[in-house]
């Protein structure tokens, strides 16, 4: 998250500042779903746009592991189902 960081430290030290509006707009976006005005990044000089590349791969590399965990939460939530099914059929096949 070093590229969050700095962003983090552009916003809170000026918001005022066309690159932290962007930047914040931008975080916004990504982390609610909303719209955001990629016009808006035409008004970047070349370091500040490479920052907001830099919160882009980010941000999708947190997405990719966070659904990464989501399923494996999901598989292990199964499987500890599955395991509890198995031991109620056994217990109802030994009654029968």
């Amino acid at each position: 998250m070093h590229a969050y960081k700095k962003a983090e430290k552009i916003i809170e030290k000026d918001i005022t500042t066309p690159h932290a509006r962007v930047l914040s707009n931008l975080i916004i976006s990504l982390e609610s779903e909303v719209e955001f005005d990629i016009r808006s990044l035409y008004d970047l000089n070349h370091d500040e746009f490479e920052l907001t590349i830099e919160i882009l791969k980010e941000w999708r590399f947190s997405r990719h592991y966070m659904s990464k965990s989501k399923a494996f939460s999901s598989a292990y939530y199964a499987h500890g189902f599955l395991d509890e099914s198995k031991k109620f059929l056994l217990k109802a096949e030994t009654k029968a």
